[in-house]
């Protein structure tokens, strides 16, 4: 048998006589009938969403699982390939009530739970001939006769069996761990759903680079052999509302550390500064290196500094403690001091980074590998929760446990911001211009000598 020579390149055609052939010769069940009594090779398809029309990138990925499927067949291996439908997700739930013209609320008012959920069904699985033929005509082998689809009885219950199977091992246990949320739509977000058109907007928020005050003692009197000024980490942040919760400073283990001398833009104090030797023309001016730091006048413009002798590694500053900036929670022990982390880098900021392990996914890494409590309160159902609620406000006192708020929460200086939403965002009655939490929190540092920098723009 002669394979067939072709005098011209007509991608097209070939493309054509190929498709032709395996559906004719039923190419692909062959492949999979013949090794039945082969080692398995279990695949299970992605699954698609079939409430949208396929895209260029769908076919990308799917040619690379095509790849490997194929290369297993060849290897010998039964490899029964299972197509699926996900019908779950914000954005199928999204679609249905853009359609219907509703929100979440109208769900139970406007239309009952059983013709939102029968309009959900219908939705999912509007472009399913799309899909299908996007699959033929890119030589996808995949079955798609008898496909798993996930709101199918069968499949959640197969879930189910599995759950109640990993718990009977010991493999299932109760954890914390940072979820991006919708409080509009009340639940959790994958990142699937966070690249949805229109998630983000550029806006301009409150950053904050607060002072972090070293704790003297020995270590820290060992290393620095401080001035008798005070001395404070510097740490930039993008979320001010989330200062309350930090529980330790993050430093590059790398990344060379210097003392600045100089004065507070706002109080005026001479103090003493710890921030990224490459970092320091950010935060001090250097047309004033040389001017005489005795002979500053609070108000003048430029404001005099001294570089300290002797740089500091981040490795050298693991281990050093520092004051709690914002004492409304207790947190317990082993937090406020700094820690390393491999995620710092001296690209902006000062090189030392916040960390509140209840809000960010690398400050509740770093925070549990080195035994960094995150600072969490306890609600009245003995719930251990974020100080953020779900509806995007500080817990109010009341709907925290009694006794916790008697240990651990200093009443006088929480109560004036407990209720508070972060961002007028998350209250529809607040105007757009009314003032932040984020605002807020910045002027009551700036009132207690606690912020060295507060600026307006747009997080990078």
């Amino acid at each position: 048998m002669k394979f067939t020579e072709y005098k011209n390149l007509d991608l097209a055609a070939v493309h054509r006589e190929v498709g032709e052939v395996w559906k004719r010769e039923h190419t692909f069940q062959r492949s999979v009938e013949v090794r039945a009594a082969a080692p398995p090779f279990v695949f299970f398809e992605g699954p698609p969403s079939a409430n949208g029309l396929p895209g260029i990138h769908h076919v990308i990925a799917r040619a690379i699982k095509d790849v490997f499927c194929r290369y297993k067949t060849q290897k010998g291996f039964y490899v029964k390939r299972k197509a699926g439908w996900d019908t779950h997700g914000l954005p199928v739930e999204l679609g249905v009530e853009k359609m219907l013209g509703i929100t979440k609320e109208d769900i139970g008012k406007k239309v009952s739970i059983q013709e939102y959920n029968a309009a959900c069904r219908k939705e999912v699985m509007k472009y399913t001939k799309e899909w299908e033929l996007l699959t033929e005509q890119m030589g996808y082998w995949v079955d798609m006769n008898d496909p798993y689809i996930t709101c199918d009885n069968r499949y959640i219950e197969t879930l189910w069996f599995l759950l109640h199977d990993i718990y009977n091992k010991g493999y299932l246990y109760k954890g914390y761990s940072i979820q991006p949320y919708s409080p509009a739509a009340g639940t959790g977000l994958s990142t699937h759903e966070l690249n949805q058109p229109g998630c983000y907007k550029d806006v301009k928020d409150t950053t904050c680079t607060a002072q972090f005050r070293v704790v003297r003692n020995d270590l820290s009197e060992k290393l620095f052999s401080t001035p008798d000024e005070a001395l404070f980490f510097l740490a930039w942040t993008t979320t001010p509302w989330t200062l309350p919760s930090n529980t330790a400073l993050c430093a590059g283990p790398a990344i060379s550390y210097v003392r600045v001398r100089s004065y507070n833009p706002y109080s005026g104090e001479l103090q003493t500064y710890i921030l990224a030797k490459e970092l320091v023309s950010y935060y001090f001016n250097e047309k004033a290196q040389a001017l005489p730091i005795e002979e500053y006048r609070v108000g003048e413009k430029l404001a005099p500094y001294l570089i300290l002798p002797r740089e500091f590694s981040g490795k050298e500053l693991e281990g050093i403690e520092y004051e709690q900036l914002i004492p409304w929670v207790n947190p317990g022990a082993g937090a406020f001091r700094v820690v390393l982390g491999d995620f710092v880098t001296t690209e902006e900021g000062t090189g030392m980074v916040h960390i509140a392990p209840t809000f960010g996914a690398d400050d509740d890494r770093v925070g549990k590998a080195n035994g960094v409590p995150p600072l969490l309160v306890i609600d009245r159902e003995g719930n251990r929760q974020a100080m953020v609620d779900r509806t995007g406000k500080f817990f109010c006192l009341k709907d925290l446990d009694a006794t916790f708020v008697a240990e651990r929460v200093n009443r006088a200086l929480y109560e004036p911001y407990a209720g508070r939403f972060v961002k007028n965002a998350y209250d529809p009655t607040l105007p757009e211009d009314a003032v932040t939490l984020d605002i807020d929190l910045c002027m009551m540092l700036k009132e207690r000598k606690s912020v060295f920098k507060i600026e307006k723009k747009i997080p990078s």
